[in-house]
């Protein structure tokens, strides 16, 4: 038998960081290099892969459940149980892993903190080590922060109150260039899960949890084939036992929801569950069926509710899954941020974000997403009215649902069409928010909303769509390249007035502006935003 080649050599190429041999340790390297050599040139292959079904999907203009797998569907089986650290998950909160956020994330009274290095992360090399530091000195019980603005000063609750971690790294499309093997930059999916595994699996173990993760933009069931290889490889290679890892799928793209029992069979010793998230599955609608015609054109995002039939059908569709299947099924985003000077603004956002939590936990979900600790309370309340002192209730097999495949991409069945101001936003939000994003920040307050990632590549999509669509709006005029740029202008004269002269040219606006217009504009649609923005990310 031959002996396994050797690993690639890591090269750091980044200037250094405070603390940063903690993290980037010979060892840790060392593993991250296995799992490139080992798994980067199959991660190849599948992002080839879906240029291909991407390009079906153009000739078809449909999607369906696959026929080859519906031995996978029609079987008996049921993932792992949940280990008692993630039995019951009735209220996610989300967000970057800065110091601070960290502590706060950890104390907010959710079971679970989604610990994030992709969509509320600007991959800054600052962000990806930093954030991984955070973590373990968490773990360790030795972070705090004090704020240099107010002297406020954080530190960690006892254990017992502190939420469980569930760790999303970066998706499979992108790279991360400060890390290179073999010539060539490590993947940020790679380097995400392999330094925070390494050094956390057995401290997780010891603190009675275990190294859970998030795996977002999954695609198809073969991506999830993927990651289980690498859950088996990283187990053994450290020493702990095989289903020590629990993942939990993101079902935010449209191809993915056609494989949902596919993806969790793949998993299945180390399946947790699944997500329903809105932005990134309407931005994979739009990425798919961009040439579809005027049946696949999405309204305002706003317009576009859980409550849209097409919405309804994947939501009512997951939480079926997941329960035949032993899963946890979690529900969507609260953005909402409390305002601290009005408080009619938050009674009535409170209300709504009430009525969506009571909804998803009438559903069947086990838990849901919020973005801001005050509103971990009122998402507790609607899943404990309806949980009581049950952890979660996949006892509930919603076998009253039934989904065709054409409901899955009916958008057409919403009443509700694009609008100007719906253009006037997508261009603000996107302006915005990439200015914040370039500048390493990856969750960012706009308009009262916690916005992320998925959040601009909804926007640009929308513009891209309507543009390309011919859309004439209820004022009678047409989307076009011009009024986007004239509505772009506009919003950066704004801005400039807005913030003063100062801050806008100490930022990045005109930056962030020209970027999305590229985006937006270009008749070539970039399959991610953040493959152009990553170019001009410095740091």
């Amino acid at each position: 038998m031959s002996a396994p080649a050797p690993s690639p050599l890591a090269i750091v190429d980044a200037e250094p960081l405070p603390r940063q041999d903690e993290v980037l340790t010979e060892a840790a390297l060392a593993f991250v290099a296995e799992l490139h050599r080992r798994f980067a040139p199959r991660r190849a292959e599948l992002l080839a892969r879906r240029g291909e079904r991407r390009a079906e999907i153009a000739r078809t203009s449909t999607l369906d459940f696959l026929p080859d797998t519906a031995q996978v569907r029609e079987g008996d089986w049921k993932v792992a149980p949940a280990p008692a650290a993630l039995n019951d998950r009735r209220v996610e909160i989300t967000g970057p892993t800065d110091r601070k956020m960290t502590i706060n994330a950890l104390n907010s009274g959710a079971t679970v903190w989604l610990a994030d290095f992709e969509d509320a992360s600007a991959p800054t090399w600052e962000n990806v080590v930093l954030g991984q530091l955070n973590l373990i000195d968490a773990y360790e019980r030795r972070i705090d922060f004090t704020d240099s603005r107010t002297g406020k000063a954080y530190a960690l609750k006892p254990a017992e109150q502190l939420a469980t971690v569930v760790m999303r790294p970066r998706g499979w499309h992108l790279q991360e260039r400060h890390l290179r093997f073999e010539g060539g930059p490590a993947s940020g999916s790679l380097v995400d899960f392999g330094l925070y595994f390494f050094h956390n699996a057995r401290r997780l173990i010891d603190l009675g949890k275990g190294p859970y993760f998030y795996l977002p933009k999954t695609e198809s069931h073969l991506e999830a084939r993927l990651w289980n290889e690498i859950f088996v490889f990283a187990q053994d290679y450290v020493g702990i036992p095989q289903g020590t890892v629990r993942a939990t799928v993101l079902i935010e793209t449209i191809t993915a929801a056609y494989e949902m029992e596919e993806i969790l069979f793949e998993l299945k010793d180390h399946a947790a569950g699944l997500n329903a998230g809105r932005w990134d599955y309407l931005f994979s609608i739009v990425k798919n069926f961009r040439d579809g015609g005027e049946k696949f054109v999405l309204p305002d995002r706003n317009a576009v509710t859980m409550t849209a039939p097409f919405m309804r059908a994947y939501t009512e569709l997951l939480v079926k899954t997941c329960h035949k299947r032993g899963a946890h099924a979690i529900g969507g985003m609260a953005a909402f941020i409390p305002s601290r000077k009005d408080a009619e603004v938050n009674k009535v956002a409170f209300e709504k974000v009430k009525a969506d939590k009571d909804r998803e936990a009438g559903d069947g979900f086990d838990g849901s997403w919020v973005a801001h600790p005050d509103l971990v309370p009122i998402a507790m309340a609607s899943f404990d009215a309806v949980l009581g002192d049950k952890p979660n209730q996949k006892d509930r097999l919603r076998e009253d649902v039934s989904v065709a495949p054409g409901e899955l991409i009916a958008i057409d069945s919403l009443d509700a069409k694009p609008t100007y101001e719906g253009l006037r936003n997508a261009v603000q939000v996107g302006i915005r928010y990439i200015e914040a994003w370039l500048r390493g920040l990856g969750a960012v307050g706009i308009f009262g909303l916690m916005e992320d990632a998925a959040t601009a590549e909804i926007s640009r999509s929308q513009i891209w769509q309507w543009i390309n669509a011919g859309v004439v709006f209820e004022n009678g005029e047409t989307a076009t390249a011009e009024l986007t740029r004239t509505i772009a202008t506009e919003e950066l004269a704004a801005i400039r007035a807005e913030v003063g002269e100062e801050a806008f040219t100490a930022g990045k606006w005109q930056q962030a502006h020209d970027l999305l217009l590229q985006v937006s504009l270009d008749t070539d649609y970039a399959d991610f935003l953040t493959l152009p923005a990553y170019d001009q990310l410095t740091g």
